[in-house]
This record gives structure tokens, sequence and C-alpha cells, in this order.
């Protein structure tokens, strides 16, 4: 498999305006209430609101069931949006959300540096091979978000199923099925087929620094770069994110290894030049959130473990080992008393 090492970047997004789903917890009760947040920024922070209209899909996914879900279900709050839904039985779930194509114009500097901080480093290379960093550029864009969260204990198939978005991560198992010291293998497909050949980034947030980690980021004042004012300031916090650079294979896929338990985000930005009128460039967005827990598959293995040692290999309790045993000698010592009187 084609793989980049993982190698340790470090990005400085002025104005970062990627899209996630994100929950507080990935670990719900069945039939309970509960909210996914839609970020619209970084993934420490939501800078603004996404518009009902814009979305052209919003999606639950468990049971072997696809929910549309309608905008009454939706609120907003610190500049986040909110979707408030009743999770059902035991299964792993997965929601989605699609937004309609947007265009945005941006002068050579402004689309530059926006190719740099959010790493869309194939196409600046386009533009330094063909001579055209001075030209300015009119961009469609869209986003394609997913997370899949895990309710109650028994595991399901539903993380398999495709939302039939533009661009979207697809994993080859089931994120609650491992634990950390495994490896997930994620594919990434463009109209349902894999996308080689494309740059991707992964980021994490251990579960002890969780609740801590808006407090380590170096802030900084730098100019803005917004899709259609998604951002609002023009003073925008410059974020310092560690990620994981990965691209992907002949097959699209990418593997990477899941090092500690929290939370794990995957993002793309598959953008491409373009000959429809009026426009320069067209990117698609993806994400794809989940959170890494010890694993069905370690808990499989410790029970395993488990029952191994105490039975000997036999399906025996060693208890029952020790009162046989106990049993045995008292019949010798007295069999040998016999034969002694």
């Amino acid at each position: 498999m084609k793989r980049f090492p993982l190698l340790l970047l470090v990005f400085f997004f002025l104005s970062s305006h990627d899209m996630y789903l994100k929950l507080d917890t990935y670990y719900l009760e069945p039939n309970t209430s509960a909210s996914i947040k839609l970020f619209n920024g970084t993934f420490e922070k939501s800078d603004n609101i996404i518009a009902r209209d814009r979305m052209v899909d919003v999606s639950l996914v468990g049971n072997g069931k696809r929910n549309s879900l309608d905008t009454t279900q939706w609120t907003e709050d610190s500049g986040a949006t909110i979707l408030n839904f009743k999770t059902g039985t035991e299964g792993t779930w997965v929601a989605g959300v699609s937004t309609r194509p947007r265009n945005i114009e941006m002068t050579a500097e402004d689309f530059n540096n926006y190719l740099q901080h959010d790493g869309v480093i194939d196409m600046l290379e386009l533009r330094k091979k063909n001579n055209t960093l001075g030209e300015d550029a009119i961009e469609k864009y869209s986003k394609h978000v997913k997370t899949i969260f895990q309710v109650g204990d028994q595991l399901t198939n539903d993380w398999q199923t495709e939302m039939g978005y533009p661009i979207e991560f697809m994993p080859m198992s089931n994120p609650y099925d491992i634990h950390p010291g495994h490896e997930l293998q994620v594919q990434l497909l463009w109209q349902g087929k894999p996308l080689t050949d494309q740059l991707v980034y992964i980021g994490s947030q251990e579960a002890e620094h969780h609740h801590d980690h808006d407090e380590e980021h170096v802030h900084q004042d730098g100019t803005t770069h917004s899709h259609d004012h998604e951002h609002g300031n023009e003073e925008t916090e410059d974020h310092h994110h560690s990620l994981a650079q990965f691209r992907t294979d002949g097959e699209g896929k990418i593997a990477f290894e899941i090092t500690h338990q929290g939370v794990w985000y995957l993002r793309t930005i598959y953008l491409t030049t373009t000959e429809e009128e009026g426009l320069t460039h067209e990117s698609n967005w993806a994400t794809l959130t989940f959170e890494a827990g010890e694993g069905h598959s370690h808990e499989h293995h410790e029970e395993h473990a488990h029952v191994h040692e105490e039975s000997h290999g036999l399906g025996i309790p060693s208890y029952a080992y020790w009162i046989g045993s106990l049993a045995l000698i008292a019949v010798l010592f007295i069999w040998f008393n016999r034969k002694k009187g």
C-alpha cells in the first residue's frame, strides 16, 4: 500500500474553514436524547453557524436504516449548529451532512495563502509549475462530513454505509471494534470510486487532554481567507495544529495506527481546475470523526485470556483443580495410613 510515513507536520491555519461533526462523547446510551455539533472553522472552534438551506442532506444511519432529518431538529449555540435527536437501539451509528456548492472570488495572493495554510499543496505546486501564481481564482466549494458513534455495547455494520456524497471517507473496519495499537485502514471515495494520490491529514485529541485542548493553542493575528464570510472576523485566530500527512494509494486507501484513546479526525480537500463557465476551480471537502476507546475486540481478547488462564485450556475453572487436588491428597493420606495399620 502506497502511503506517506507518519510524518508530523505543523500548519498555521490563518482562517481554516473545515467542517466537522462532533459529539461531547461518542459513546451514547440507547433511546436517550443526544446532540451532534456541526463545527465550521477548526476542529476546536466553530466560527459560525450553517444555514439550513445550505444542507443538501442530513442523515442518521443505524440498525440498517437511513433516516433523513428536518430543520426543526437544529439549534445554534456559540457559533455551532447543533442537531438534537434521540438515539435508537444499540449499534454503531453514522451521521452525515452534505452542503450545496457556493462560489467565492479570491485574489491570487489570498488563493495562494489558502492553499498553503489549508494544506492543498498539490494545487499550489501546480500553480508554481504552470507559472500561474499571479492569477486570481473563482472557486466553487462544498463540504461533506461524517461522524461514527457507538450506541450501547452491541456493534453493527452500519459504519459500512456509503452516504453517496461526492467525496467521503469509508473506514475498512469498525472504529469501535479496535483499540490503541491497532491499525485502521480508511478508503477515500470520489463519486463512489477510489480517489488515488490524494493528500489526507489526520489529527486527534487524547482522551485525558480532551477538555483542556483549547487552552493549549497558540493564537496570533493574521490576514483572513473566508469562504463566503463563513468565519466572520477580519482578525482571526491562528491555530497551531500538528497533523499526520498521508497520501492515498492506488486503491484510494490510507492506513494509520491508533496510538491512543481519544477523538480522531480525518480531513481532505479535493481541489481541481475546472472549465465551468465563470469558475477557475472546484473543491470538495470531506471530514470523518470518531472516538477510539478500549475497543470491542480488546474486551474479547481480555475475556479470552482470562478464560484461558482460569481453565488451563480445558474449560475447567482453576478452583476445580485445587479442590480435586486436595481431595486426591486426602484419599492418598487415608490409604497410606490404612496400609501402615
